[in-house]
């Protein structure tokens, strides 16, 4: 469809960093997924579980997490919150003690919510919630980890962003940029750790069925769009890590970034059309 020189260009540096690097093995591992007790979190701690390997997973509500243990018997599971690094510094050390061969970690604890910046805010605090979670928490587990994770022969971080750091949505603001954020982070991170044993990889994944997806969207917001299968999206996921692939765009998140490039004023209006029934609904 492209002639070769604008294929090559429209490359990511992630992958033409994947053709230097050796696959990663997914068997045999110690993983923690941060906010696994649902959705992709809860669905990665499931397909890697059945590849042979060591599964954590952690979140903020104990009752979610023992709900959680019972469907996956074979997790281990900590209660704790990627938003508070004072939580973050004793998950550290307990799971350094309990689990030294820890060499994956999952950033997969996230929030999206419908936010409309019209509206009066008494609440600064809350309206920032998805950065102190979605980008401050991977941050700074990120950083927490990573002296740990170079001492391994082999180790990762998992950062997951969205097919919407590439076009925001607007009806979602503060999410839209965060993960924007997480995608910007993630790259810098993978460029500063070139010459460590610790592999940088992003998941963008699109509209996935999960309670995330549909939490606070209701069919309208959401256009019509067709969410993809929570299993075969983290199957996807899991083929493109064993497959190097530093930076992993399931369905709808690979047109998003390629449309996001070509024609961004265009993506940005199509994402755009709930926005305009949220602002006429404000003025009614």
């Amino acid at each position: 469809m492209f002639g070769g020189q604008l294929t090559t260009t429209m490359l990511g540096s992630s992958d033409v960093q994947r053709t230097k690097a050796a696959k990663m093995n997914l068997s045999n591992n110690t993983v923690l997924i941060t906010g696994g007790t649902s959705g992709i979190g809860l669905e990665f701690a499931s397909q890697l579980l059945e590849l042979g390997n060591t599964i954590i997973v952690t979140g903020r509500d104990q009752t979610k997490l023992d709900e959680a243990k019972k469907r996956l018997p074979k997790i281990h599971i900590l209660q704790s919150d990627v938003s508070d690094p004072k939580a973050i510094g004793l998950l550290y050390a307990e799971t350094i003690k309990k689990f030294p061969d820890l060499n994956i970690v999952i950033n997969n604890a996230g929030i999206m919510r419908k936010i409309n910046l019209n509206d009066p805010v008494s609440d600064l605090e809350n309206l920032t919630r998805e950065i102190e979670t979605n980008l401050l928490g991977t941050i700074w587990m990120s950083q927490q980890y990573l002296p740990h994770l170079k001492t391994k022969k082999t180790a990762a971080i998992v950062n997951v962003s969205s097919g919407l750091a590439f076009v925001p949505f607007p009806i979602s603001p503060v999410y839209s940029a965060t993960k924007s954020a997480v995608h910007a982070f993630t790259q810098c991170l993978r460029l500063q750790l070139k010459n460590t044993t610790v592999k940088v990889f992003e998941l963008a994944p699109p509209g996935t069925e999960t309670a995330l997806f549909r939490g606070d969207f209701t069919a309208e917001d959401l256009g019509g769009v067709k969410s993809m299968d929570v299993k075969v999206m983290v199957k996807r996921a899991i083929a493109g890590l064993k497959k190097d692939q530093l930076e992993i765009r399931p369905g709808l998140s690979n047109v998003l970034k390629t449309m996001g490039r070509i024609a961004p004023e265009f993506m940005l209006g199509q994402l755009s059309r709930p926005l305009d029934s949220m602002l006429s609904r404000n003025k009614n």
